[in-house]
């Protein structure tokens, strides 16, 4: 089995180029999603978010609200260390178990934003960073997320810096052109990972 850790800030590109990986055969273990699953309403995830942040982050159908959740976390880094102590443990144990159902020839990408800002390059045979420039993931954010400029600035600046990323990259896959040279680019990783 081949363990690759796939990262990229925010707008970079890379919930794409797992979706293209996993067309290509490659066992996608998205910790978004996982993060997203552990915090359902009646899990003890999100039981334990309230528990911390109260009542007010939750929609009027008791789901997590994550704009009034994000609002708190992204304005002070101690409350998203706070968030993230409940949920990115709940991710790992999910991770794990995901893993361990992979067969043993899987070539398994795990998609990590905060792979960098966590030290965990070195979980992985392999990391690979999505690239873009500040402008062109602003313009993602902006324009195919609906954030201010603000919002968007926040969100990145939440991040590790882009050289903190590409310095634990052993593949980089820039992404501030077409589709096409996207897809392109992905196809030839995927057969260098299948080297």
């Amino acid at each position: 089995m081949l363990s690759v850790g796939l990262t990229g800030g925010i707008g970079a590109g890379k919930s794409e180029v797992s979706r293209l990986l996993a067309s290509y055969g490659a066992v996608v273990v998205d910790s978004d999603k996982i993060a997203r699953e552990v915090v359902e309403p009646g899990t003890p995830g999100l039981a334990a978010v309230v528990a911390e942040f109260g009542p007010g982050v939750l929609t009027p159908e008791g789901a997590l609200d994550r704009p009034a959740l994000g609002a708190i976390v992204f304005a002070d880094p101690g409350r998203l260390a706070a968030l993230n102590a409940i949920v990115h443990p709940l991710v790992r144990e999910r991770s794990a178990q995901l893993e361990a159902a992979a067969g043993p020839d899987a070539v398994l990408v795990h998609d990590v934003p905060l792979l960098a800002e966590n030290g965990l390059a070195p979980l992985y045979d392999l990391v690979i960073v999505i690239d873009a420039s500040t402008e062109t993931r602003l313009d993602r954010l902006v324009g195919l997320r609906g954030m201010t400029p603000d919002e968007a600035r926040a969100r990145m600046a939440a991040q590790a810096t882009r050289e903190a990323r590409l310095a634990i990259a052993d593949v980089v896959i820039e992404n501030d052109g077409s589709r096409g040279e996207l897809e392109a680019r992905v196809r030839e990783v995927w057969a260098g990972l299948l080297e």
